[in-house]
């Protein structure tokens, strides 16, 4: 049997790197200490005892959650992914022999992020960060939408118009705390889902999100166009054909934008040539925000979101979109190098 040499770990990290670690790519450009501020609040609350063990460093849990959103992890599969891998303990700042976050520790922990109310907090403060790094809101902003899917509800459609009124059925309080009643069926490229949007807007200089709403999947992508909206070094906007309106059209004109949103056709009025060609034009520029959606499915796969309710999917949803800027920001920087 061959015993193990005292570098053998360090030989398969330098192995990891060669190969190109992402995560320790994101832990070289990412000061993780301007975040405590804002996760320090979700601790905010009295100790029931001094005595016990002391609790995991906040930082920590919040990478986890980072490592979770990245690759789209389960509580429990996160836990045996860490034990499991060299890459996501070193990431972590975790030895070999030092204990790990349980499933229960991560769920609680994005509860207390839950309670808060801070991801949105957490977001424009990494967003400030960005900026301050001299990754300003540039060449204009492209908006579009993903459809996020949760596992569909069995209801009868007595229990269904009862949800859609607000109200909730006779259901005992355990089948409650199941029953997903925030969540909508929605439409996207003629497809139909069940769950919620990621709204998000996209500076189109360095693909970063700049902004991001989380509705029910039932609710048109239009619909929070004009909030998604950000300070830019330029006023043109791109989007897909789904957001033009000639109300929206006419207000964008007169707050000083330029709309290089896509033209859609109808049996009795197909698109003329000129506005075919226009589209491919705009198309160039707008399909730079599917690379991010692309991203996201690549490393992750489809998100299937197993919360229940639209303030649980707006945490877990708002912290990919974080996650997706993190990771960004290092490739850029690195890129600049």
């Amino acid at each position: 049997m061959i015993q193990p040499g005292f570098f053998d770990l360090q030989d398969r990290l330098h192995k990891i790197d060669k190969n190109g670690d992402p995560l320790a790519r994101i832990n070289e450009t990412v000061n993780w200490e301007m975040l405590r501020p804002a996760l320090e609040k979700a601790r905010d609350k009295s100790p029931k005892s001094n005595v016990g063990a002391k609790g995991y460093d906040i930082i920590l849990l919040f990478k986890i959650l980072i490592l979770q959103s990245l690759y789209n992890l389960s509580d429990d599969a996160t836990e045996f992914q860490i034990l499991d891998r060299h890459s996501f303990g070193r990431f972590l700042g975790l030895h070999i022999s030092q204990k790990v976050p349980d499933a229960t520790t991560i769920w609680l922990f994005r509860e207390d992020l839950i309670k808060a109310g801070i991801v949105e907090e957490l977001f424009a403060t990494f967003d400030a960060h960005l900026r301050a790094n001299g990754f300003m809101v540039m060449k204009g902003q492209i908006v579009d939408a993903s459809i996020v899917s949760v596992p569909k509800q069995r209801n009868s459609r007595e229990e269904n118009a009862k949800i859609k009124q607000g109200e909730v059925p006779d259901w005992p309080e355990h089948t409650c705390r199941k029953k997903d009643m925030d969540a909508r069926w929605g439409k996207k490229h003629g497809k139909s889902f069940y769950g919620y949007r990621n709204h998000i807007a996209v500076d189109v200089k360095h693909k970063l999100i700049r902004g991001y709403a989380v509705t029910d999947a039932g609710l048109h992508d239009s619909k929070v166009f004009e909030q998604l909206l950000s300070d830019n070094t330029s006023r043109d906007i791109w989007a897909d054909s789904a957001y033009r309106s000639a109300e929206r059209v006419d207000r964008l004109s007169p707050d000083g934008f330029r709309e290089h949103i896509h033209r859609k056709g109808s049996r009795n009025h197909p698109l003329t040539p000129r506005e075919q060609e226009g589209n491919t034009t705009k198309s160039r520029i707008r399909s730079r925000v599917e690379h991010i959606f692309g991203v996201q499915v690549q490393r992750a796969g489809h998100l299937l979101l197993r919360t229940v309710g639209i303030i649980r999917a707006r945490v877990k949803i708002g912290l990919r979109n974080l996650a997706y800027n993190i990771d960004r920001m290092g490739m850029l920087l690195t890129a600049n190098r």
